[in-house]
């Protein structure tokens, strides 16, 4: 057994890793060259950096700094940018979910931090990504009165409701759409957010003041979006464009709405 388990193990041999070294948001930063001689082809790439940091402690080096935490592709920590491309070549993939037979023998591998406005560098490949969670703050709950909790039932929601919900709570809020966005845009993830509350009918009766209230508070963060659709190929989770439909659809009701109340007055 253990000749046969040797003969299914492949290495990826002669990798050259150019990696992103940054003190602080004020210091310029450089790349730093680190080459890897042999590595598992069944390695995530965030196991190569685990490995690579190993050696640099041993030699008395800085480790590198580096976000991460379930490596299950569930949390969204992980952000790295790997040869221009936000989580790396796999699509659908979180870079802890990368695995290394996605690249071949005598590759040169360029790894940087998200890349964007609103995502100042704290180390390294480690970004403060804050802006994001002011997004959610400004209106990504529901209200719900107190008391004993309802049937689980009671509310009937049709199937296909459910399911684009259920697809737009994917969203782990990782940022890639914004590092992807040639505008750093973060409508992607504000439609994700919108959309998997409004969808559903314990959203609806702050549907309109939820959605003014969150994309104006992106827009205080982030660039503007022009449909260039790299969001959507960027996401680990595959999220659909349709959601900033659904959510600039909300924003104009909820800003008619709001001018209809003051025509009133």
């Amino acid at each position: 057994m253990a000749g046969e388990r040797s003969e299914m193990t492949h290495t990826i041999k002669n990798l050259t890793l150019k990696i992103w070294r940054q003190n602080g948001p004020a210091d310029a930063g450089r790349f730093e060259t680190h080459q890897i001689a042999e590595i598992s082809d069944e390695a995530s790439f965030l196991e190569v950096l685990d490995i690579l940091n190993e050696r640099l402690i041993e030699q008395g080096n800085e480790a590198i700094t580096f976000d991460h935490d379930c490596r299950e592709g569930i949390c969204g920590t992980c952000s790295l940018m790997i040869n221009g491309q936000a989580h790396g070549p796999q699509k659908g993939t979180a870079t802890c979910q990368l695995h290394m037979r996605k690249f071949t023998d005598g590759d040169e591998i360029v790894v940087e931090p998200w890349r964007a406005r609103a995502f100042p560098v704290i180390k390294d490949l480690m970004t403060d990504r804050a802006a994001l969670d002011r997004i959610v703050e400004a209106g990504g709950y529901i209200t719900a009165p107190t008391g004993g909790a309802p049937d689980a039932n009671i509310t009937p929601i049709p199937k296909v409701v459910a399911d684009a919900a259920m697809d737009a709570a994917a969203c782990i809020g990782c940022g890639a759409c914004v590092a992807a966005c040639p505008n750093g845009a973060a409508n992607l993830f504000t439609g994700a957010k919108l959309s998997h509350l409004n969808l559903l009918p314990q959203g609806q009766a702050e549907r309109l003041s939820r959605s003014e209230a969150m994309v104006e508070t992106m827009d205080e963060y982030f660039g503007s979006c022009t449909n260039h659709g790299e969001c959507e190929a960027a996401c680990p989770k595959e999220i659909s464009i349709d959601v900033i439909a659904q959510m600039n659809g909300d924003y104009l009701k909820a800003k008619f709405k709001n001018r209809k109340l003051l025509s009133k007055r």
